[in-house]
């Protein structure tokens, strides 16, 4: 596998997630890898020659189990490598994913059998998402979307599902890092913005678009 292929699979494997039960379009494969859907199209043939996924023209590509395990062994060790940095090397949340995103394509499944068992075999990256097993199987706790709780709800905050820097920053500025107690002290009617009470102590207010790359493990 290469480099380029392995990107491909993750990509395809992502965007599936994001859609159940749809295929995914060329021009979607395209925009998160930001290239030419000509080239899109090419890479999805020598994928499919290779049976790692399904490709109709016009109709979009879904992941064979072999695709599908590949996709999945390239996010553990990218997840993996994130818990490392961050618990090892004291990198930020928001500093790990371009890091890993070279180390995920190291091709020694030795090595990565050894950083598993060395950081005691973590299940969620920096992020709060799932690492797969090295068998493939992923656990996904149960959660709900910040922007989904009513006035008065709480829970913990247990993932974020926009994991850029950007995003990151603004959660570490504001006082919003995993495990903070959150309760949602009102609602603007006007925007949806939610004024949320952390750890029984500071409020802030956040917009809905924030509320909505939160996730909670509600009580």
């Amino acid at each position: 596998m290469t480099i380029t292929e392995e990107n491909y699979l993750k990509t395809i494997y992502k965007l599936a997630e994001a859609e159940p039960g749809q295929d995914v379009s060329t021009n979607r494969i395209a925009a998160a890898l930001a290239t030419r859907a000509a080239s899109v199209t090419d890479m999805l043939r020598r994928l499919a020659e290779k049976e790692l996924l399904a490709y109709e023209k016009y109709r979009g590509v879904r992941l064979t189990p072999e695709g599908q395990r590949l996709a999945l062994l390239t996010i553990r060790k990218h997840r993996l490598w994130e818990v490392f940095l961050v618990q090892q090397l004291g990198f930020n949340w928001d500093e790990v994913h371009e890091v890993a995103e070279e180390l995920e394509h190291v091709q020694s499944p030795l090595l990565m059998q050894r950083l598993d068992a060395f950081l005691n075999f973590p299940t969620l990256d920096p992020h709060g998402d799932p690492i797969p097993a090295e068998d493939g199987a992923m656990r996904r706790p149960a959660h709900r979307l910040l922007a989904d709780l009513p006035v008065g709800g709480r829970g913990t905050l247990a993932a974020v599902r926009d994991t850029s820097a950007p995003f990151l920053q603004y959660l570490d500025k504001v006082g919003l890092p995993l495990g903070a107690q959150v309760q949602v002290l009102s609602r603007v009617p006007f925007d949806n913005s939610l004024e949320l009470c952390i750890n029984a102590d500071a409020t802030v207010l956040i917009s809905a678009e924030v509320g909505r790359n939160l996730f909670l493990a509600t009580e």
